[in-house]
């Protein structure tokens, strides 16, 4: 885990310098050794940092806070206690999606399109506290999968908690038939007040709405999401089609001056079609249409330009007119 002062400017913050190591343990989950980070940052907060001003040469107290947490998709969701993509409800930020067969459905699909109502810090925390609730409860196991299917909340912290609290209810079933239901609930009670669980520390971190302060990481979610995916789809039209050789041919005569990438390998990224990297599909998102504009369906041709003009949007070095930029991206 690492920290960055984000006060300083862009061109600074990408400097390794910059990039202050805090935390990291082999033995430790991710979101316990983040409760030590933010009692390091209050406490920080709190009681100030006695520093020398050296431009206005005299001592000043910096107090911290956290801006936003940075991070792939899987480990963004686990700050937000979202059970991730693979759930129904797959958004960290809001509450797009529904069952399968709804998301299936045009009016479902529809809506995969639209801003969905906001999650807030106060819903995710009460899902948590109920899915705590339902593991005293007759049936639990089917019960917490039903109530993560429908609300999308999953707290890795009280993992542990609802798994064993589960698995002693099995056991006491199996084992001690002779008991009565109450007597089992009253064990499972016990059983949850021994692991004393405790929720995700960032859903209580003053200045901070988790579900808003985790930015959407464009590298995994379209370089190695989108333009992945629908590099492999096109992949496999041209060679259907048995254009391969046509295209390596194209891919290698275009011109990238002033693109700002690497030197276009297109043989290699021809023969290791299924194994290319960000960089790859960096290059491959701006020259793609280029390329293929004679080979495919223009359908999919069409498709590349939006890509294109998509990812020319996401890596703006600096948004000076916010309005303006939000039309183009809308």
């Amino acid at each position: 885990m690492v920290a960055s002062n984000a006060n300083l400017p862009r061109e600074m913050l990408e400097k390794e310098f910059c990039v202050r190591f805090v935390t990291s343990s082999p033995n430790v989950s991710p979101m316990e050794l983040m409760r030590s980070v933010k009692e390091s940052i209050l406490n920080a907060s709190q009681e100030g940092i006695r520093v020398f001003d050296c431009i206005n040469r005299k001592e000043v107290i910096l107090r911290p806070y956290a801006l936003f947490f940075p991070g792939d998709n899987p480990m963004q969701a686990e700050h937000c206690s979202q059970a991730g993509l693979g759930c129904n409800y797959f958004c960290r930020t809001c509450k797009v999606g529904g069952t399968r067969a709804f998301k299936a459905s045009d009016e479902g699909f529809a809506l995969l399109f639209l801003p969905g109502v906001q999650r807030t810090v106060d819903e995710t925390k009460m899902n948590i506290q109920g899915t705590l609730n339902l593991l005293v409860t007759k049936g639990a196991q089917k019960k917490v999968q039903t109530a993560v299917a429908t609300h999308g909340t999953r707290d890795s912290l009280t993992t542990g908690a609802v798994e064993a609290v589960i698995s002693k209810g099995k056991a006491m079933q199996k084992k001690n038939k002779d008991l009565s239901e109450t007597q089992i609930l009253a064990e499972l009670k016990q059983e949850l007040s021994r692991h004393a669980p405790e929720i995700n520390p960032l859903l209580n971190m003053p200045g901070i709405d988790i579900h808003q302060d985790t930015p959407t990481e464009i590298l995994h979610t379209v370089l190695l999401g989108v333009v992945k995916y629908f590099w492999g789809q096109t992949i496999v039209i041209l060679k259907k089609a048995r254009s391969m050789d046509v295209f390596q041919a194209h891919l290698a005569s275009v011109n990238s001056d002033g693109l700002n990438i690497p030197k276009i390998c297109a043989r290699y990224m021809c023969m290791y079609s299924g194994s290319l990297i960000g960089k790859h599909f960096k290059t491959i998102a701006q020259v793609m249409e280029f390329t293929i504009y004679d080979l495919v369906p223009k359908d999919v041709l069409q498709a590349w330009r939006a890509i294109r003009t998509l990812v020319s949007l996401l890596w703006y070095t600096e948004i000076l007119d916010v309005p303006s930029y939000i039309s183009l991206i809308l």
